[in-house]
């Protein structure tokens, strides 16, 4: 029956924009904290979103939501470049980091001090920065260039970072739910990020305090998988 309901809920919003909380109670003969219960699930399982009170549905067929690179680079930036100088602290020479293709990362690149670690990215724009440094070894994750939103797509990212020792995963998200589960705006910017999160030893989250309580449209893992975070609010309540 609650499989039923769920997926009666899915159907529902994917008919229409968004509908609030009450209006599916109503809909579906259930009290609210039944409907409510079911967001949270369905959330979790990347089937809707979830916001102030109402839910809409993820649309499938547009994986590739989300603001272009140059819109993220002017939202939040002096957040954001914060943040990055904050991060600087964690990278020592001799490490072996990776860095995602969110525009926060790519205002740690521009504050990276030339020294000799080596750098793996997904991130064009991060290549053009760090091609620019004499001793910074720099590693591309290469594949289909996805121009919106500057970064690389490569199917076979699993078996190139088998000859690669990460220390350090330093990367964004598009936002994190109550429930902690992290989220990105495309599915292979998510698949990129989660692959990662398990393979480094460590994971340094930055994140500014515009994404807490917000989802997206692709979940990459949970705060409980991360290491570390470093933020311009106290924490992601």
């Amino acid at each position: 029956m609650k499989a039923a309901r769920q997926q009666a809920i899915v159907d529902l919003l994917s008919q229409y924009k968004s509908l609030t909380t009450e209006t599916l109670a109503v809909q579906l003969s259930v009290s609210k904290e039944t409907i409510r219960r079911d967001l949270s699930e369905l959330q979790i399982q990347g089937k809707i979103l979830r916001n102030h009170g109402r839910a809409k549905g993820i649309l499938r067929e547009n994986p590739d939501s989300g603001d272009p690179f140059h819109m993220r680079l002017k939202s939040h930036y002096a957040h954001k470049a914060d943040i990055a100088r904050k991060a600087l602290s964690w990278i020592e020479e001799g490490m072996v980091i990776a860095l995602d293709a969110s525009s926060t990362c790519w205002y740690l690149a521009r504050q990276l001090p030339d020294i000799n670690i080596q750098v793996f990215t997904n991130s064009q724009p991060i290549c053009q920065e760090l091609g620019k440094r004499q001793h910074i070894q720099l590693i591309s994750s290469g594949g289909r260039l996805e121009r919106k939103h500057g970064c690389y797509v490569n199917p076979a990212l699993i078996s190139q970072l088998k000859s690669l020792e990460v220390d350090l995963f330093i990367f964004s998200c598009e936002g994190i739910d109550g429930n902690g589960a992290l989220w990105d705006s495309s599915t292979f910017n998510a698949d990129f990020k989660s692959v990662l999160l398990k393979r480094a030893s460590q994971s340094l989250l930055l994140i500014d305090k515009s994404k807490f309580n917000r989802s997206g449209e692709a979940r990459l893992g949970h705060l409980d998988d991360v290491t570390h975070i470093v933020s311009d609010s106290t924490s992601p309540s």
